[in-house]
């Protein structure tokens, strides 16, 4: 399942974050890539852990936890830290899938990657290239958002950017565990759980049809989930 989400910043705060982010002191990305992706990841990165990569994740994670449709949609128990990168000169990072299993930074604590996130910061005009594709079971799907914009999907899925030929691509990525480890499990509860909120409006609060529906979302939530 692959979900674009709107406007996760607005204009203005992605204004403020590039302004930020255009004089930053950006370094090889490939010095984070594991074994086999170094040879395919030619991008830029924010120093993990730097006051500004922290400050701005921060903000992000804010405006994540008033986000309905990505709480519907991720049902996080885990959120890695925000990251951020940068493509320009031809930058691209070739077909991988990321790890299953992540440290957290600064503890002893691993998670498991379910979904990977990318939010985009910079708009599509600004760049040519830089798209994410990602494969799934109808093919590949090529996302290339507005800034502000952010794409979920499955952190097991083979993806990809493409070369970026004109311009920069900015962005931020991170990773979300779960508490429902099952893609088909998952998908489940978001459809019931986004029929429940288009039916809220159209009946009392105390239809017995939206109380059922109600009902039926949170005891599957209590049988899959693992908080």
């Amino acid at each position: 399942m692959l979900i674009s989400i709107d406007q996760v910043l607005t204009p203005d705060e992605v204004r403020a974050f590039r302004a930020e982010l255009d004089t930053a002191d950006w370094h090889d990305g490939g010095a984070t890539a594991g074994t086999l992706a170094q040879s395919v990841k030619r991008n830029q990165q924010l120093e993990d852990g730097s006051p500004l990569a922290v400050r701005l994740g921060q903000h992000i994670l804010r405006r994540l936890g008033s986000t309905p449709l990505f709480i519907s949609a991720a049902l996080p128990r885990t959120i890695y830290p925000p990251k951020f990168n940068r493509y320009a000169g031809g930058g691209t990072y070739g077909a991988h899938v990321d790890g299953a299993i992540m440290a957290l930074p600064g503890s002893s604590q691993q998670m498991r990657t379910d979904l990977s996130a990318t939010l985009f910061l910079a708009q599509p005009d600004e760049y040519d290239g830089g798209e994410l594709e990602v494969e799934g079971p109808f093919g590949v799907q090529s996302v290339k958002l507005a800034a502000g914009d952010m794409v979920l999907y499955p952190s097991s899925s083979l993806h990809q950017v493409t070369p970026v030929t004109r311009g920069a691509r900015v962005a931020s990525f991170f990773w979300i565990e779960s508490m429902v480890q099952d893609e088909g499990e998952r998908t489940l509860l978001f459809d019931l759980d986004q029929s429940i909120q288009q039916l809220t409006p159209l009946v009392a609060a105390d239809d017995a049809r939206l109380v059922q529906l109600t009902g039926v979302y949170h005891n599957l939530l209590r049988r899959w989930a693992q908080p």
